[in-house]
Order: C-alpha cells, then structure tokens, then sequence
C-alpha cells in the first residue's frame, strides 16, 4: 500500500494542447487523471513556425482549451520548434513527466516511405513515458477537412513583391558587370543566392523566397546565358546548372525564413522568462495585498497596453475595484455606475473568465478573469478587448502565467498572515494561562493572611492586647494595599496595550513628579535610605502625570523590596538632548546577567515561585515599560558600579521654556 502512495505521489501528466475540437475531450480526461493520481499536471503547446497563419477560429479554441486546461489545475507551457514529437518528447525527459495523454489524428502510414504519425514518433522518442492514446478520428476528420477548405496561400504585399523585383534587379545588374569583367559564372550563382537570402530576411512568409528561387533561374538564363535574351541555352550542362541553382536557392531562402521564424519565438520566450522573471522578483518583497495587485496591473500592462481593471477580495467579497491608467497616472477607483457588475461577480463567483471573447457575457467591453488557486479566488481582473480581438496563445500563456503568479503570491500573504494570527492567539492562550496562574499564586498568600487575621480578631479579639491587635489590622491593611498594587498593575497594562486609554499630556516638572511620586512608596521605605536629585536647572517635561508617578512607584518599590535595610536608593533626572532622563539607583546585590533580557517580560519572575512577590518582575515592570513606550521613550536596565542596579527611562522634554 506503502508503494502504490509513493508511486501516485510522483505522477505528472502531461497533456498536448492543440486547436482541433476533439482536444477539449482530451484535456478534461488528463485533468481527470492526474486528479485521480494526485499527480502534477502540465499542459503543452509547442508553437511552430506556422503558427501565425493560423486562422481566428482555431486561434479562439486554443485559447479556449488552454484556459479549460488552467481550470482545471494545469501549469500552462508554450515552447516552440517544427518538429512536434521532439519537443514533446524533450520536455517530458527533462521535466519528470510519467504520463502524456494525447489525442489520435486518424491518419495512417500509405506508404513505407510516408512519414510516421504523430503518436508514433512520440511512441518512439520516449519509451520509457506511459503515453495515453484518446481516439476520436471522426471529430477529427471534419474537422481537418473544414481546415483544409479554409487555408489559402500567404499572398505577399505589394511592398515586398517591389522588394523582390527590386533585389533581383540588383543581382542581374551585378551579374552583368561580373560577366563583362569575365568572372566566373559561380560568382554570379553566388549574387542571386545572396538575393534570396535578402528576399527571404526581408520578407514575411515562404511565398517571396520560393519565387525569388525561380526568377532568379529565369533571369540568369535569360540575360547571363548564350543566347542573351532567350530563355533557350547552348551549353548541355545548363539545365544541370539551372536545376542544381533553383535548389540550392530554394533551400537557401526557405531555410533563412525558418531561421527567421525561430529567432522571432526565441525573442518572445526570451521576453516572457523576463516578464515572468521581474514580475516574481518584485512579488517577493511585496509585503501587503495591495502591492501585489497593482504589480500585476503593472505587469499585464506591459503586456498588453491597455487600462487594467483589478476588483480585489476582501474578506469574503469583492471590493471595489481600482482602474490603472496606462498613461501612468495615479491608480484610482473604478466607476460606481460600472455597467458589468454582472459579470464581474460572476466570474468572482464561478471562477472562470467571462466578457469580451467568450461566449458567457460577450458583449461586455472588457475581458474578465479570476486570480485564483485551485478552487480559492483573490479577485477579478478586467481588461479592455478592442474590436473583440482575441488574445493570442503566446499572450494568453503569459497572462495565465501573471495571475498564476499573483495568486500564489496572494495565497502565501494570507498564509502568513493566518500563521502570524495563529502565533498570536497562542501567545495570548499562554498568557492568560500565565496571568491565571500567577493570579493564582499571588492572590491566595494575601488572601490566606487577610482571612486568618480576621478570623484571630473575630474569635480573639477581646483576649489581644493593643500592640498585637494594632499588628494585625497593620498586616491586613498591607495587604489589601497589595492586592490593590496588582489589580491596579494588571487593569493599567491592558488599558494601555489595546489603546482605550488615552494618555493625558500636560507640561510638568520632573522634580514635583518625583516628590509627589515619593509620597506614594512602600511604608517599609523608612529602612532605606531614599534620596533624590533633580539637578539646579528644573526639566519641563510633557507627559501623563499620573502614570509617570507609577512608573517611579513601581520602581523604587522594587528597589526596596529586593535590596537590604539601610541601602541606598537614588533617583536622578538629567537632560539627553530633546528628552529628559530619570534614573532609580540601588546598591543592593543586582540582577543576574542571564535573567536581564527577561525582566520585562510579562509574568517573569526569576527564580522566585510567585510573581511579583519579591522584586516584581512579573507586572510592574511590564506595566513601567508600557507606560513609557506610550510616551515615545524606552526603559532599560543596567549593571551599578560597584553592585547593584541602574533603572533608567526617557521621556519628551516639553517645547515650552520655563523663563517664558
């Protein structure tokens, strides 16, 4: 069982693309296996040199089969080259592939001397590829029928007939003057051969070349041969000659005309990898939705030149849409009274192309097609079709290419954002697993304490003496202001984390912030020695008085609970350029290099087993460094010389001078 999963999982199927009508059979019996073998699935269009005489039906089905072969999961590749099973068989060698459903064309070998049919070729090249025969010779024989009686001869323009004539004119006026110098008659062969390599350069198609082979026979035999201006010839080896010069010019233009054809579809795949190349490069450092829709837009403009209309998604609806001008002006929201609304939320819906082209609302102006993945749409894009001219294959590959791309792009933004929120609500799970549980811890030390010392006053009362009465009301009272400090701690952090409190600034002086502040301390501050020093020049600062005070309670009471009675506790306040810093100085034992970076970390408590409860690195700190990143300042924490610690944060100076 093991096996048959590995197997399936490396399938690739591949599928030839074509214009003949029994190709729609084909592509949906491939998309249907490679679904059944959860396998890859490519689609195929080699473009060979004739491509371009292809006529409008066949251009509109192909288009129409490579977007059935699009919905139904398949990678769009277009190459190029004459010889059809060669490059079928080479893409299947170099891109893995395991299966090839092709269609049958219904034509049989006549003679041994006939060339082989398409299928077996392929059979031949590629051997060791599962290749998946679809038989449909009647569907195919009308229809090559009806291709036949609509294929007409390439007629070249008058401008390149002119041309002709002119080149040969040239070539008979430089092959007289080559036979009054007495030159060999090669030389002058040599002139007219170079007269069709130029007629076959210069012009379109095969019709000009093959003609300029014959005239250029004619001509040399008429004007360079004895007799002169006949078309007889004296010599017996002249027909040789004759025959053996229409060939080699034959040969000569036809094969510069292919050469010809190949670097004009080495140019387009060239500038589709480029395309294709810049567009996911710039993909990679979009950081929101938006930049990835209007990098498409760019990019499809590029393509096609012309106004692109993009309807994001939002949530669970389209947006509305943003028309982005070719002109390069400043992206900006399409028309309200948007007549093809209808069509726009259709293809959002159904997932598939509809307007201009198509049979599904073909009198809309504009093109419409999803960016989506799989059976997942991000938006709809819309674009002007002139005269209703459909695009061709080698655009059309593109275009598929570029939402392809966008959608994948879209796809991994949403990705990350989702993996962002998931992190996110497992952090808050974990915190407000760590807030219960400190909760926990911290709560049931002064709520054992309260209820025990007001069980001794409620059974004992009368049997105490004063002093131990006056104690016991002292240690009911210090914890209730405890208990007060961690309530106040945690309801000020989330107020200032999610915004609903808004921080009222007023001009104040540091120095009256700090002695109100000392107002407010830990009674236990009498075994300390507390001092604070604010320099001569008073520092105006704009900040919320109020939690400023409790980001200096908060930290000279840590000073106290956590250094020995008769320390010494510091509070300074300097000026640093625009800001205005106040330090809390202690000389008790410090902090541990390895517990630094984590004692602003909500719920961190070192190694004591309750937060909060020795030198508050559970809240307070927490609460401090909200308090002043809300302020636009930063609080940091240092080694004191010789021991101890060094508390310090920053806060705006006021714009308003005291002398004033």
């Amino acid at each position: 069982m093991q096996n048959i999963v590995n197997k399936t999982e490396r399938e690739h199927i591949l599928v030839c693309l074509s214009p003949s009508p029994s190709n729609e059979r084909i592509v949906r019996m491939a998309g249907n296996m490679a679904q059944a073998f959860c396998g890859s699935f490519t689609a195929l269009y080699v473009q060979t040199p004739g491509y371009a005489s292809m006529n409008a039906e066949d251009t509109v089905r192909l288009q129409a089969h490579m977007y059935l072969a699009k919905q139904l999961g398949a990678e769009i590749v277009t190459t190029h080259g004459e010889d059809v099973p060669t490059q079928i068989a080479e893409y299947a060698r170099l891109s893995d592939v395991t299966k090839i459903v092709i269609g049958r064309s219904g034509i049989q070998r006549r003679h041994f001397w006939s060339e082989p049919a398409l299928t077996e070729r392929l059979i031949t090249l590629a051997p060791e590829v599962d290749i998946h025969i679809i038989p449909d010779a009647e569907v195919y024989k009308s229809y090559r029928g009806k291709r036949l009686s609509t294929i007409r001869p390439i007629l070249p323009t008058a401008r390149e007939l002119l041309l002709t004539l002119g080149i040969l004119a040239a070539a008979t006026i430089i092959g007289w003057l080559f036979l009054k110098l007495d030159l060999a008659s090669a030389n002058i062969i040599m002139v007219y051969l170079l007269g069709v390599l130029l007629t076959s350069s210069f012009t379109n198609g095969y019709t000009c070349g093959i003609l300029c082979a014959f005239l250029s026979v004619v001509l040399f035999n008429f004007f360079l041969t004895e007799p002169r201006l006949s078309l007889g010839a004296y010599g017996s080896k002249y027909p040789i000659t004759f025959a053996v010069m229409f060939a080699a010019a034959l040969l000569t233009g036809t094969l510069a005309t292919k050469l010809k054809a190949h670097a004009l579809l080495s140019a387009r795949d060239a500038y589709r990898t480029k395309l294709l190349f810049d567009m996911n490069r710039k993909l990679q450092k979009a950081e929101a939705p938006e930049e990835v829709y209007q990098m498409t837009a760019m990019q499809i403009q590029k393509l096609m030149q012309r106004d692109i209309l993009v309807y994001p998604v939002q949530g669970d609806a389209l947006s509305t849409g943003i028309l982005y001008p070719t002109d390069g002006s400043c992206p900006h929201p399409a028309p309200a009274d948007d007549q093809e609304q209808d069509v726009i939320h259709w293809v959002w819906q159904n997932r598939k192309r509809a307007g201009a082209t198509t049979e599904t609302f073909p009198k809309a102006k504009r093109l419409y097609l999803a960016i989506r993945t799989g059976q997942q749409a991000y938006g709809v894009v819309g674009i002007p079709m002139e005269k209703k001219t459909q695009p061709d294959a080698f655009t059309s590959s593109i275009l598929f290419s570029i939402l392809g791309e966008c959608a994948l792009t879209l796809e991994s933004l949403r990705n990350a954002r989702e993996k962002e929120e998931t992190a996110v609500l497992a952090k808050n799970e974990q915190l407000r697993a760590n807030l219960l549980r400190s909760i926990s811890h911290d709560l049931r030390t002064p709520l054992t304490s309260i209820s025990g010392n007001a069980d001794t006053l409620l059974h004992s009362y009368a049997v105490l003496d004063e002093q131990t009465r006056k104690q016991i009301f002292t240690d009911i009272y210090d914890d209730a202001q405890w208990l007060i400090g961690l309530v106040e701690n945690l309801l000020s952090i989330t107020k200032i984390a999610d915004g609903s409190v808004k921080l009222h600034l007023s001009d104040q002086v540091v120095d009256d912030i700090v002695s109100e502040a000392l107002r407010h301390i830990d009674r236990r501050s009498a075994e300390h020695h507390i001092m604070a020093d604010c320099g001569d020049t008073p520092l105006l600062v704009r900040v919320d008085a109020g939690l400023i005070m409790q980001v200096i309670i908060n930290l000279v009471n840590n000073a106290i609970k956590y250094t020995p009675a008769d320390s010494v506790i510091r509070i300074t306040a300097i000026q640093q350029e625009n800001m205005a810093e106040i330090r809390v100085i202690d000389n008790g034992s410090g902090i541990p290099d390895e517990i630094k970076k984590h004692v602003f970390e909500m719920f961190f408590t070192g190694s004591n087993l309750i937060g909060d409860s020795r030198r508050s690195l559970g809240l307070g700190l927490t609460l401090c460094q909200t308090i002043i990143y809300a302020h636009h300042g930063e609080l940091t924490l240092k080694d004191n010389t010789p021991h101890g610690c060094i508390f310090s944060f920053t806060i705006p100076l006021s714009e308003v001078n005291l002398n004033e």
